[in-house]
């Protein structure tokens, strides 16, 4: 049976809804998610709670009706086993401007072509070779940091962590985007950043036909920073090629401009400066923001849970010893902070929620039968918090659920879904948990961490999930 749920409330008023809580994390685990919920969405707060009534339901998206599927063994046949027969739904124009029309929004042939194009840049043996570069600018970060902060051995200083993290994850995504040219590179997330302010905006918004044709004066700076952020990017793929004596690596810069020269039988296949423009905006928007908010995340749950701190932190001293910089072999050995990462993605997944529409009519499992046109809602952070499939501590924070692996961290394989499921699976997740895990052993290894007091935990909801109030720590120097 397929129930009807109105939603009690706009997105809008829920993140409004942000109120300090000076004894936030004095609370027991459950209370504080059930109000995390709260501040989310109304639709996505209740799906775990009705369990009653199915995990099949219909949301209402402005006059959009949507069915809600938050059922494991569905999502698998959507997303992995009937994959072919669904499409992700278009993002509003604004949006597509900031993520590009790349690998998160091409389609069919257009979009296989353009993954194994640029998947040789997530090979393991390719980002092994990125861990030594990674951990010397994580290094000489933290080094500034110490400095910026004047700390000595017990003192204290507040820090906006995602503040930290966003100076850090940018370079990373900077040098595996343009190799060498990474420094011409930065100035464009500066104007991404401005970009981002307008579509999150237009996301959250009912879309109107034509409307940002109008000559408003958000239209008219949204098409400005367009024109600024497209030129940046053709005036660094025209200098690298030009530069033919130079060998191109395996950064995404390389591999698609080395793509132009292949010749191929569909003209639509042609790899293109503009193609090469949208994959670059596509990178630059999200492997930024996903490693920033994994890293944030996971900042806050450490400091809010110091034992668990303590032992990350006595594993990456016994895995690494005297080095300051853990090697690409001593990341994998760090079960413990791997589990840790997973559990941060659980609880704040990045995405709280993935959209996809049948393409024609469907037969599901249970006897559902889809029609074409039909928008598909798969709550991911509803999945990741029901009880009925994580245990009753579903809403604690507990790594210890993810120590004989994903697959049976809870009571269905697919439970678990921070980086979506099948072919569509985001191609960087790799790179995200390789700088998360990096980051977080080499901040370890530095500092102590607790909340600041005026810390108020209000998960939001700006594209990706964020905490709407920022996540100020205090930060101490260890001996």
């Amino acid at each position: 049976m397929v129930h009807t749920k109105k939603d009690r409330g706009s997105l809008q008023e829920a993140r409004d809804q942000g109120t300090k809580v000076p004894n936030f994390f004095g609370k027991s685990e459950r209370a504080r998610q059930y109000e995390f919920y709260g501040l989310i969405s109304t639709h996505f707060a209740s799906i775990p709670q009705h369990t009653s009534e199915g995990s099949i339901f219909v949301v209402w998206f402005g006059t959009t009706p949507r069915l809600t599927i938050s059922d494991p063994a569905l999502i698998r046949q959507i997303l992995v086993e009937k994959s072919e027969f669904f499409e992700k739904n278009e993002s509003p124009a604004l949006v597509r401007e900031l993520e590009g029309d790349g690998l998160l929004s091409l389609k069919g042939e257009k979009w296989a072509h353009h993954r194994k194009i640029i998947q040789p840049m997530f090979h393991t043996e390719n980002l092994k070779l990125m861990v030594p570069i990674m951990g010397k600018s994580m290094e000489e970060a933290t080094e500034k940091w110490s400095e910026e902060m004047g700390l000595t051995s017990g003192g204290k200083m507040e820090v906006e962590v995602s503040d930290w993290y966003k100076k850090l994850v940018e370079e990373v995504i900077a040098r595996a985007t343009f190799g060498g040219s990474y420094q011409d590179g930065r100035p464009i997330f500066e104007l991404q950043a401005q970009q981002m302010v307008h579509a999150t905006q237009a996301y959250h918004q009912v879309f109107i036909p034509g409307y940002r044709l109008l000559p408003t004066k958000k239209n008219i700076n949204s098409r400005r920073l367009e024109k600024e952020v497209r030129k940046s990017l053709v005036n660094l793929i025209d200098g690298r090629m030009r530069n033919k004596d130079t060998a191109f690596h395996k950064d995404l810069l390389g591999l698609m401009i080395n793509a132009t020269t292949t010749t191929t039988d569909d003209p639509e296949l042609e790899i293109t400066v503009n193609d090469i423009v949208q994959e670059c905006k596509t990178i630059f928007f999200a492997g930024k923001h996903t490693t920033i908010q994994l890293l944030t995340w996971t900042t806050v749950l450490l400091a809010a849970h110091p034992q668990w701190q303590e032992l990350a932190r006595h594993e990456v001293l016994t895995v690494c010893g005297s080095r300051d910089i853990p090697t690409e072999d001593h990341l994998p050995k760090l079960k413990l902070l791997s589990m840790i990462l997973n559990e941060s993605l659980r609880l704040y997944p990045p995405a709280v929620a993935m959209i996809r529409r049948a393409k024609g009519d469907i037969r599901l499992g249970g006897g559902l039968h889809v029609l074409r046109g039909t928008e598909l809602l798969i709550p991911i952070l509803a999945v990741h918090h029901d009880p009925a499939l994580w245990g009753g501590d579903a809403h604690e924070f507990n790594p210890m659920r993810f120590a004989k692996g994903v697959a049976h961290a809870a009571k269905h394989p697919m439970a678990f879904l921070p980086f979506g499921l099948g072919t569509r699976r985001c191609i960087g997740q790799n790179l995200a948990i390789l700088q998360a895990k990096l980051a977080i052993a080499i901040i370890l290894r530095r500092f102590s961490f607790e909340l600041a007091d005026d810390y108020s935990h209000s998960p939001s909801v700006l594209m990706l999930l964020h905490p709407q109030h920022g996540a100020p720590m205090l930060f101490r120097k260890l001996n």
